[in-house]
């Protein structure tokens, strides 16, 4: 009965927000500006997203929210490993933020978020409850501001996300978003952006602000983003990670790692692709990693026709350990990846040791209306390495005896914007289990999953 009400208000709340002017809400909500509405007739949406606190208009706050829930349905997670069968659970998450700019020199942003999980036979997992947290609270302060140019440094608490999130995403997939403490400073012109960042992870917990940093350098780095003509984009990175205790089928170790990379892209009608190379060399104990990865995604736009149809095909490469215990480490570490790009919106295979072909198609039959189908395919890349989570933790254990072919994932998705602040997902999601999974698991069963989403946004 209070869900009914609550989907009641947010109705009545979206019809009130649909006569005010229309706002693009951003991935990352600290990115968002509603500058805009400073000349805007002052309706009540707009004091809440641009409310000038002096006459001069240079100091003011812009507020914003959401609400995401979550039901999922699993039947066979894991392939049926742990007998968890038919597995129905609930996922809430709401986000309130606060956004302060005290002139063109200093911003405070904070974002309070909970995110809560009923059902699961097990309980949550890692990825889905942490009952209140200050997701963001950074302040940023403008050291230069040109004609053309401008530096910000940026401290505390903060989301991060960088190229198309293959090694570092905030994970907007999962009911608990990712986020770090440190440092970043960011310089950009029209055609070019560079960070450069240090900062530490935290380890989440369930409960009311109970979570605390590593108080260690967990992840540093820069990366550059260039417009360049006939190519359009192109991204140049190098990423540090330190991480103790990291498992790999090699065994678990303290892990250094430094991965430099390059990647070139393109988006609009006609021919898209996204290309990137990394290489990754370290430290794992007393070894050496020497690891790699090749990410392809082509497509085609057709926005000329009816429902702009994209066919597209991806098939990404990331390496494996050669030889179990001989010392030295080639498994790829996808550092901190978007969970769901490589194998599904709901991925039971990570991003080590997997050859991957996805082929893919994405429809518009109505201007808010998507339908998107997407099958994944999926191999060991080394037979002397196992199948890894989608977090890059070692998961089953290989060994060159095992078969190659892990299995196939088929995808659906289907997304209705009702209008600018709110929209209705739902998928579906089955993976019929390959040789390698029915030799590794006794009693292998086919993954089914369906997921349906209800996000409001304000």
């Amino acid at each position: 009965m209070l869900q009914k009400r609550t989907i009641t208000l947010l109705l009545n709340i979206c019809l009130v927000l649909t006569a005010s002017q229309a706002q693009t809400f951003q991935p990352m909500r600290y990115d968002e500006n509603y500058t805009d509405l400073r000349d805007s007739a002052r309706t009540f949406y707009h004091r809440i997203k641009y409310d000038p606190l002096f006459d001069s208009g240079q100091v003011y706050a812009s507020f914003g929210g959401g609400i995401r829930w979550e039901f999922d349905a699993f039947n066979n997670e894991d392939w049926g490993q742990f007998d968890a069968g038919k597995d129905n659970f609930f996922l809430q998450r709401y986000d309130v933020h606060a956004d302060l700019h005290l002139g063109g020199r200093v911003r405070i942003y904070s974002e309070l978020r909970s995110a809560l999980e009923n059902g699961r036979p097990h309980g949550p997992r890692p990825i889905d409850e942490d009952k209140l947290n200050l997701e963001n609270y950074f302040a940023d302060f403008r050291i230069r501001e040109g004609l053309t140019d401008t530096l910000t440094f940026r401290g505390g608490r903060q989301e991060i996300n960088y190229g198309s999130g293959r090694l570092i995403s905030v994970r907007d997939g999962p009911n608990l978003r990712l986020y770090f403490t440190g440092a970043k400073l960011m310089y950009a012109t029209r055609s070019l952006s560079i960070d450069a960042f240090a900062m530490e992870a935290d380890s989440v917990y369930t409960g009311v602000f109970d979570n605390h940093g590593t108080k260690e350098l967990n992840l540093w780095g820069a990366y550059a983003s260039l417009a360049v003509p006939v190519l359009q984009h192109l991204d140049l990175y190098y990423i540090g990670i330190r991480r103790d205790n990291s498992p790999f089928q090699e065994g678990t170790e303290n892990e250094v790692r430094h991965t430099v990379g390059s990647r070139i892209w393109r988006t609009g009608n006609g021919i898209n692709y996204d290309l990137e190379g990394t290489y990754q060399l370290g430290r794992f104990g007393t070894g050496e990693i020497h690891a790699w990865a090749a990410f392809f995604d082509v497509s085609y736009l057709f926005g000329n026709l009816k429902w702009s149809p994209q066919i597209g095909i991806r098939n990404d490469y990331m390496s494996g350990d050669k030889r179990a215990g001989d010392g030295s480490l080639q498994s790829f570490n996808p550092i901190y990846p978007k969970a769901g790009y490589f194998s599904g919106f709901d991925p039971q295979v990570g991003a080590v040791n997997l050859i991957d072909v996805h082929p893919y198609l994405a429809l518009l039959p109505l201007p808010n209306f998507t339908f998107n189908l997407d099958i994944a395919f999926n191999w060991r890349y080394s037979l002397g390495d196992g199948v890894y989570r989608p977090n890059g933790v070692l998961h089953l254990a290989g060994t060159p005896a095992e078969q190659r072919y892990i299995g196939t994932a088929w995808l659906v998705k289907v997304g209705y914007n009702v209008n600018a602040y709110l929209n209705i997902n739902f998928g579906a999601q089955l993976f019929n289990t390959g040789p390698y999974i029915d030799e590794a698991v006794a009693g292998a069963k086919n993954a089914f999953l369906t997921n349906t989403q209800l996000v409001f946004k304000f």
